[in-house]
């Protein structure tokens, strides 16, 4: 999110950050519980509220709308992932798409099979839902799919255009009528595998690309890493030019939320935090041994948004052992 300087109007400011958004949703928020945040106080509400936007707790739980609705929250929902479910990657595990829709839907309930499965056909080249995939793979490609997600739409557009021979200066942008016939397309790829296969030429989309950029309102990858994707050869396929992205460091370090690949797996702070939480759990006596670690999981969470305090019931205690079994510490 952009800071407040001298050189930047207020206007653009408060566009830039988006804080109008962030002060709707709080105030919303509050008139909706108020008889519970009022308890302690209207300060101390917006000040959880707004440190847990800069921590990028907000997103749990929340509507998918909600997590998509700025970029930061969508960088905020990928790092929250990432942390919850690091450790399936730590133990090898590989999970079809309806495991890995499984695992988002408990950090956001009603988040939607596509976006998953679009994520999947970066990793797999194919519309294959029982195919395994590795946490790693997953996740770079989920964070492109799920960040850039109107802009790779609209890529998809302008590539089938040049793949049924329509005008490369023919640039569309998606409406929902044009999300709908994509999608009806995508129905009858099987039908033009070998087509799809051997991809449009990479300077003529490179080209298409660079000339909607010029007017795409939302965010999309650097120019420099797109055009680098697509001089690696003569022709591309639509999946072959994403994955290229979802491995671009300059595409990661950008959205700025996973380290590299090869640091993925690795979280010093959090290691330390769960090894004082299996010494704590390892001499608490049995009978108290729930309780225990109800406590230190809570401890190991950072502050989620005042939202949360409600649904505290929902919290899901993943970081100690990759699980995701709900723990209720009212009824202990």
């Amino acid at each position: 999110m952009s800071r407040l300087s001298s050189a930047v109007p207020a206007e653009q400011y408060l566009a830039d950050s988006q804080v109008l958004f962030y002060l709707n949703d709080a105030v919303t928020q509050l008139l909706d519980h108020k008889e519970e945040y009022t308890q302690f106080g209207l300060v101390r509400y917006f000040a959880e509220y707004f440190s847990s936007v800069k921590n990028s707790n907000h997103v749990l739980f929340r509507e998918f709308n909600y997590i998509t609705a700025t970029q930061h929250n969508r960088a905020s929902f990928i790092r929250v992932f990432w942390r919850c479910f690091r450790q399936i990657g730590k133990s090898g595990d590989l999970l079809s798409v309806w495991e890995y829709r499984s695992l988002l839907q408990l950090l956001c309930p009603d988040f939607p099979l596509e976006v998953v499965r679009s994520a999947a056909r970066i990793v797999l080249m194919d519309d294959t839902a029982d195919c395994l995939m590795s946490f790693s793979d997953f996740i770079y490609a989920f964070q492109l799919q799920f960040y850039y997600q109107e802009f790779l739409e609209s890529v998809q557009v302008i590539y089938q255009d040049l793949l049924a021979g329509k005008s490369p200066n023919t640039v569309i942008v998606p409406t929902s009528s044009s999300i709908e016939q994509l999608i009806s397309v995508a129905t009858e790829e099987n039908d033009r595998e070998e087509q799809e296969q051997d991809g449009v030429d990479s300077s003529t989309l490179a080209e298409c690309v660079d000339a909607f950029c010029d007017r795409f309102k939302h965010s999309y990858p650097s120019r420099t890493c797109m055009r680098e994707a697509l001089e690696q050869t003569d022709k591309v396929s639509y999946f072959s030019f994403l994955m290229s992205l979802a491995k671009h460091e300059s595409i990661n370090q950008t959205i700025g939320v996973l380290p590299s690949k090869e640091e993925l797996l690795i979280d010093p702070e959090l290691d330390q935090e769960l090894d004082k939480l299996i010494a704590q759990i390892s001499v608490s006596p049995s009978s108290n041994s729930s309780s225990s670690a109800v406590g230190g999981l809570k401890e190991v969470q950072r502050r989620a948004s005042p939202r949360r305090n409600i649904h505290h019931r929902r919290k899901i205690e993943v970081e100690s052992d990759g699980s995701t079994e709900e723990t209720d510490s009212s009824e202990n």
